[in-house]
Order: C-alpha cells, then structure tokens, then sequence
C-alpha cells in the first residue's frame, strides 16, 4: 500500500464547492451523459454491481435508492435533486451500452483466421505511473541510500512500459502512450494551481501561516500553500489530463497502468528497508461512503458501473495476476483496512476507488508489483537494466523491469489466447 495515501486523499475528497460537492479539481457532472445508459442493464445485474463491487459494505444508502423498476440517484445533496434510471425490463430487452472499447472475445472473433499474432487489432494503452524525473522527489517516489542509485518510481514505470512496447506491438497490438517521458501530461503546475490550493486550504479551514515548507520533515508542510498546490498538480490535475486524453483522443481496449508498491520509508535521505515483497492488481470498486457523498464521484462510479467495465477488468486482471506471479514468484498483498476489498476467485486482485481507475472509461489492469523500499528490490536497483540473467539478491535473475515487463507481456498474451470465439464474455448477474 501507498505510504501518503489515507489522509489527504480523503481530504481532498471531502472537498465543497456551493451547492455542488466535488473533489478536488472535479468538473461539475453532466448527469444528462448518462441518458444513453437508459434501459441498458437489469435491475438485478445493477443490484449486483453496485452492492457486490462499487459501494459495498451500504456505502450507496440514501444516495441511490433503488425501486422494481429505476434507481433514483442523487445528483446533488444540498438541495437534493435526483436523476432516474430506467432498468431492462429483461435481458431479452437489454439496449446496447455505448462503450468506444471492444472486449477480448470480440477482439479475437474479429481476427483475421489466417493472422497469427495474438493481439491484432488490440488497442493497448500504457500508463507509466508517476512522473519521475525532476518531479520524483516532490511525487514522494524517490529515496536514496548514500551514494547509491536512487530510487524513483515514474523512471522505473517508464523503463517498464519502453520495454513493454516494442513485445505487444510484434504480437500484433497497436501501442497507446499516456506518457512517453519523464514530463507531465498535464499543463499545469504548482504555481498556477495556488488560488485552487488556497480555495482547497479554505474549505478545510485552514488559513495558511506559511506559503513553503522546509523540506519533508517540517511539522507545518501539510497546511502551507506551497504543498496543497503540489498535491493538486501531481495527484489531481496530472491524472485528470491523462483521463481525458485517454477516453477523448487514445480510446484503448484496454489499459495497463504500472507501478511499484511501497511501505513506509521514512526520510527518503535515510530511507528504511523492509523483508516484505508482494504484488497485487486493481480493478475499480469498493467506494466508502464519504467518497460517495461527493457529486463527481457518485457521477464517476455510475459511468463506470454502467459502462461494463468491471467483467473485463476482472478477467484481464486476474489472467494478467496469474502468468505474472507464476513468472515473479511473488506472494499476494492483503489490504489491512475497509478501503479495498478482495474481489473475484484470485488472492492477488481487489477492488479499490482510484482516482485514475475511475476516470478511465475502458477497463484498467492496475498493477503494483514490488515493493520498492524491499532489501530485495532496492538490490536489483542497484544492479540496473541488463540483458539475461545475473546474481542478484542471491539469485540468477532477470533485471527487475525487463522481469516485470516480459512477465506483463506474458499476462496479457495469457489473456488473449484464453479467449473462444464461440464463448463470449457475458455480463455478470448473480445466479
């Protein structure tokens, strides 16, 4: 798990903005968008979803009302205003939901029988996590021991996904880039989000003593406006540039987002080293209840809900989760708190609200392979990219990023070559 996550994010999820309640940087919803979903599922495959995976736990309890026939879904709160969903009556009268991405089984019953490569006509986009580079040490992704290598998350994705690339496309996959270098997508920066960070700051009831921080350790980093301001650039406005460039221009069938996972680490300086090693992948779901009391997010769950993408995340996710373990040799993460919850038949997939899984409207494989603050991982840091195998961490091994890569490249052929053209993926409904 993350080491920054649990505070701030709920901070910034918490966010008000006059009648409307958004998250931090969250357009206001056009609920009207969500009218082409009419009659588009049943009420028991909605009942399903919705309590199963996206708000377990009642977290959607006086927010979605559900009767025989429709939903009634709060669109606001204060005052409360609310928009209807009509239910299939059926499966036999199910209209089509609008989706611009194709699903496995249909992506190979459309080959070409003569084509050989697994994944032609596959569109598959690569997200390097982070940002890395000069932005590493404000991201907090970076520690370094001494004078040794450093470590940093965004350059490590980035290396990954380089080789990632050039396999998927000789397997027949077009190739879609969220990033391609250590820059970020998103045109702004710390310093043109500061009235946003002031406004951020306000809601909360903070009124700034500082405007900068001393450096990681300063007691007051939280509350000066020099922090808030990074924050909404690098987790807010950073992943909501890469939402809307991959729903609006790339428009994949499928999106693999890589990272590393991490425990606490300290003072990146004098970082600690932990034995743990694990791995384990995301698909959306399991939204708390605060996070549901905000407009955008109940808006962002229902597109997401009622776009599909929870059946072809977890099958992607959980072949993607199998070839990969058997490849890396590494055990499951389990999730000590209720912001995650274990879903489908594999130990190594949970559902958890992302801010990225949620805003991309195709399905997401979400991976968090190593632990990067792990003796184990920091070692093979240290020995660099090479080609083959040599002794590291007391084992012949592959470098650690063309292991993570080939074993990515694995999954997802994995996952291509399970498909069945007379078998394609149904909808899930409770038996």
């Amino acid at each position: 798990m993350k080491r920054f996550l649990p505070a701030l994010f709920l901070i910034l999820l918490l966010s008000t903005s006059n009648a409307q309640r958004l998250s931090a940087l969250a357009p206001v919803p056009d609920w009207t968008a969500l009218e082409a979903f009419q009659e588009t599922i049943t009420r028991d495959e909605f009942v399903y979803l919705l309590e199963e995976v996206y708000a377990p736990r009642q977290a959607a309890r006086g927010l979605i009302d559900i009767e025989p026939e429709r939903a009634l879904i709060r669109t606001t709160l204060e005052p409360a205003q609310t928009w209807v969903l009509r239910f299939a009556k059926d499966r036999a009268s199910l209209r089509p939901a609008p989706r611009f991405w194709r699903t496995a089984a249909e992506l190979t019953a459309a080959r070409a029988p003569a084509e050989k490569r697994p994944l032609a006509g596959w569109r598959i986009a690569l997200d390097p996590g982070h940002i890395g580079g000069e932005w590493a040490r404000m991201e907090e992704r970076w520690f370094k021991i001494g004078d040794t290598v450093p470590v940093t998350e965004g350059d490590m994705t980035l290396r990954v996904a380089e080789l990632i690339a050039p396999q998927l496309s000789d397997l027949g996959a077009e190739i879609l880039w969220v990033r391609q270098s250590a820059a970020p997508v998103t045109p702004e920066r710390p310093e043109t989000l500061k009235e946003a960070a002031r406004a951020e700051l306000a809601l909360l009831g903070i009124t700034p003593k500082r405007e900068t921080y001393d450096g990681p350790d300063d007691p007051e980093r939280g509350s000066t406006l020099q922090f808030e301001s990074e924050v909404l650039f690098y987790r807010a406005s950073e992943i909501r540039h890469r939402a809307t460039l991959l729903n609006e221009r790339l428009r994949p069938d499928l999106t693999i987002c890589l990272h590393f996972n991490a425990e606490a680490w300290g003072d990146p300086h004098t970082p600690t080293l932990v034995p743990n090693n694990h791995f384990h992948v995301l698909v959306n779901g399991c939204y708390s209840e605060g996070e549901l009391r905000n407009d955008d997010v109940r808006f962002e769950m229902l597109n997401k809900l009622l776009g599909r993408c929870y059946n072809e995340e977890l099958a992607a996710s959980e072949n993607v989760a199998a070839t990969m373990a058997s490849l890396i040799g590494l055990p499951p993460y389990e999730y000590p708190g209720k912001n995650a919850l274990q879903t489908g038949e594999s130990a190594y997939i949970w559902a958890r609200n992302l801010l990225a899984n949620r805003l991309y409207h195709s399905p997401v494989v979400f991976l968090e392979p190593y632990v990067m603050n792990s003796q184990e991982v920091w070692e093979r840091v240290q020995a660099g990219d090479f080609p083959g195998e040599q002794m590291v961490a007391g084992a012949m091994r592959k470098s650690l990023v063309r292991e993570y890569a080939d074993a990515v490249v694995a999954g997802v052929r994995s996952w291509a070559g399970a498909q069945k053209k007379e078998t394609p993926i149904q909808a899930t409904v409770p038996k």
